[in-house]
């Protein structure tokens, strides 16, 4: 059992998976474009098998930790993410 990453860490998909799955109860297959490469998220919880519940803006989705890369301080203050329905011109 891999420990590599804590609850709450920030993460991004550093490879895409053949497809996601939803972190519902009843979970569904969705596909690789649905979360971007580099899409950060939040580990919300570990689940049985090696797998992580990332929260990402799309919704909660399980991954093992092979798709996943630590996202370190640097690059969450130099890569800020404007907030979700905010396209307003500055």
């Amino acid at each position: 059992m891999s420990d590599e990453f804590s609850l709450g860490d920030c993460v991004k998909v550093q490879t895409l998976p053949p497809y996601y799955k939803t972190a519902d109860p009843m979970p569904m297959l969705r596909p690789p474009n649905v979360i971007p490469l580099g899409e950060k998220g939040i580990i919300m919880d570990r689940r049985p098998g090696g797998y992580w519940v990332v929260h990402f803006a799309r919704g909660a989705y399980l991954l093992d930790s092979q798709y996943l890369a630590l996202v370190t301080e640097e690059e969450a203050v130099a890569t800020p993410e404007p907030p979700a329905g905010d396209r307003s011109a500055p």
